[in-house]
């Protein structure tokens, strides 16, 4: 008889009253039952994973889903069994009956209130979930503050690319994992579980001797070194939500890091080194997840697929296998140059043509795509687009960014030129249907990379770049969108932020600040009035900043060196290109291995 405790959960009974009850109530399928559930008291270490945006954004989170699989395969040296479970963020109107009912927010599998677990793991997609942390937080019952948090408390740990400009949340979290999990949990774990019963001051100190963690209240001005795993963890099962989610398919990682070396970048360069899968592995991995879900679809989600070694031989042997089960294969976006025609031509089988088909090119003009180390040019870009059109497809997007270094109205009238371009390609071989969809968003510094001294556009002036981009859009079939400058100035703040910043978000936070990447939640003046609160200017945050200025991320250290950045940011200047990681080493201070 089925067991019905597991429904029995505070936010079980505020469910008919919110938007949509299927966020809380889990009842997902897990295809590797073995690692289905350890039962709570047998459990000495308990991890609840959250993810400050809702179900279906973070269930579209491939990472989220590597790390719960990587907990529950883990072998603790005491065989004590370790419990992980994950908690998404309530949406307003939950979040305003836990308040009213004074019910805390529980997670997904176990509906166990936060505050009863032992680790509470952030990760931090984007700058604009920052005021969710701060809900998540208040809404399982813990002080905002890490210095106000009882002793025996939950510690609240974070990772993720955010983690990489820890002071923006340096008074809300007690432990930053600088580096990838499958190298930062096992001593992480180990340490906690030699440390059961004792105090959370204690635990801090000693989490703050470790390698790659850092650690606010026990900082002593170290550098805080990223730490990398030489290999990465397979995830050969993943978890089936019981309802639509935003990328609603299967993925997987063919490789980690990325060799391109484009400018803006901040994952391509946090990424490094490239490190592959075996083609073998690989392979076995995709049809076990598809075997095991369902899923009609997986995405090759690596920083750049069409990059993997073995792309081709992948497709060849998979073909036949997700031919009979109507399965298909997916890529974010592909490079614009011929081998990139090949792999999407091995691609047609197993996708539809009438899908459509996208590619970055990023800036309009040759001159502003060497600033940034694309690595394509002119004859490519058409070439492609011709070979794509002549194999029948029909729909193409396209993705720019506008205020990158060096642009002028030429650059971004040439993103219009391209786009016209393309359609009249399409029509010109025969594709009466052809429409070209073009998206352009905002540039923002980010740290770590060669543009991070940049400043950022206005408010005002990405504004009137957009508007002069869609003035020369005058086609039905020619669409074009671009991201609100708004949301794309607060996420420069935010990326570019120090310890001041934390005031801020926790006062835009207690003046209703949620959601900030949902534009229908979205509002700047909250913002703003929250930094003249806290007596800050926020532009002084997107300022360019002086090559000799201390940087408030300067004491994290991912592995390229600060010689490295600059060079590359002159050559940027002096529009030469550098070679990419495959072609041969730029020196970048990693010394990979050949």
């Amino acid at each position: 008889m089925y067991n019905f405790k597991e429904f029995d959960s505070p936010e079980w009974r505020l469910m008919s009253q919110v938007s949509r009850p299927s966020r809380y109530c889990g009842s997902e399928w897990r295809p590797h039952e073995k690692n289905k559930k350890i039962e709570w008291e047998k459990a000495k270490l308990k991890i609840c994973l959250a993810f400050p945006d809702v179900y279906e954004t973070g269930m579209s989170y491939y990472g989220f889903q590597i790390i719960e699989g990587f907990i529950n395969s883990l072998d603790l040296p005491k065989s004590r069994p370790v419990l992980a479970d994950r908690a998404y963020c309530p949406w307003p109107d939950m979040e305003n009956l836990m308040q009213e009912t004074q019910t805390p927010l529980t997670s997904i599998e176990n509906h166990k209130p936060l505050k009863d677990f032992d680790v509470i793991a952030f990760t931090l997609p984007h700058e604009t979930a920052y005021t969710n942390i701060l809900t998540m937080i208040n809404s399982s019952g813990l002080a905002l503050k890490s210095q106000d948090r009882n002793e025996d408390g939950p510690l609240i740990i974070a990772g993720g690319y955010g983690a990489y400009t820890p002071e923006v949340l340096s008074g809300f979290i007690d432990v930053f994992c600088i580096g990838e999990a499958e190298a930062l949990l096992p001593p992480l774990l180990n340490l906690l579980e030699e440390l059961q019963g004792q105090a959370r001051s204690k635990k801090l100190e000693l989490i703050s001797k470790l390698p790659g963690f850092y650690v606010p209240l026990y900082f002593n001005d170290n550098i805080v070194e990223r730490q990398t795993a030489e290999k990465f963890f397979t995830l050969n099962s993943m978890i089936v939500p019981s309802v639509n989610i935003v990328h609603d398919r299967a993925a997987v990682e063919l490789f980690r890091g990325c060799g391109r070396g484009c400018r803006f970048c901040q994952a391509g360069m946090v990424g490094r080194p490239v490190r592959s899968r075996e083609l073998d592995e690989a392979c076995s991995s995709i049809l076990k997840i598809i075997n095991s879900t369902g899923w009609e679809e997986i995405g090759l989600l690596s920083l750049a697929s069409c990059d993997y070694p073995g792309i081709e031989n992948l497709i060849d042997e998979l073909s036949p296998v997700l031919n009979e089960r109507r399965a298909k294969l997916s890529l974010p976006s592909l490079r614009m140059d011929g081998f990139s025609i090949g792999l999407a031509e091995k691609l047609e089988g197993l996708r539809s043509k009438h899908g459509g088909i996208t590619f970055a090119p990023e800036a309009g003009t040759q001159r502003l795509r060497d600033v940034i180390n694309k690595g394509i040019n002119e004859d490519m870009i058409i070439k492609c687009l011709n070979e794509i059109f002549s194999r029948g497809w029909e729909r193409v997007k396209l993705y720019f960014m506008m205020g990158l270094p060096t642009e002028t109205d030429e650059d971004l009238d040439a993103i219009a030129e391209i786009s016209y371009r393309t359609l009249k390609l399409g029509r010109a071989m025969g594709r009466k249907r052809a429409s070209v969809s073009v998206s352009v968003s905002g540039f923002v510094p980010k740290a770590h990379t060669p543009f991070q001294w940049e400043k950022q556009n206005s408010i005002s002036e990405l504004q009137e770049k957009g508007r002069r981009i869609k003035s020369k859009i005058h086609d039905r079939n020619l669409s074009i969108a671009y991201h609100e400058p708004e949301q794309t100035f607060l996420e420069g703040v935010l990326s570019r932020g120090d310890k001041r910043t934390c005031a801020v978000i926790q006062r835009a936070w207690e003046t209703g600040a949620r959601f900030d990447s949902w534009t229908e939640y979205f509002n700047l003046q909250r913002w703003l009035e929250a930094f003249e609160f806290c007596g800050l200017n926020p532009e002084d945050f997107t300022r360019e900043r002086d090559e000799n200025e201390k940087l408030a991320w300067d004491f994290i250290n991912i592995g390229l060196t600060k010689d490295f950045l600059l060079r590359e940011r002159h050559r940027a200047y002096e529009e030469k290109l550098t070679q990419d990681c495959y072609s041969g080493c730029a020196a970048c201070g990693l010394n990979c291995k050949k």
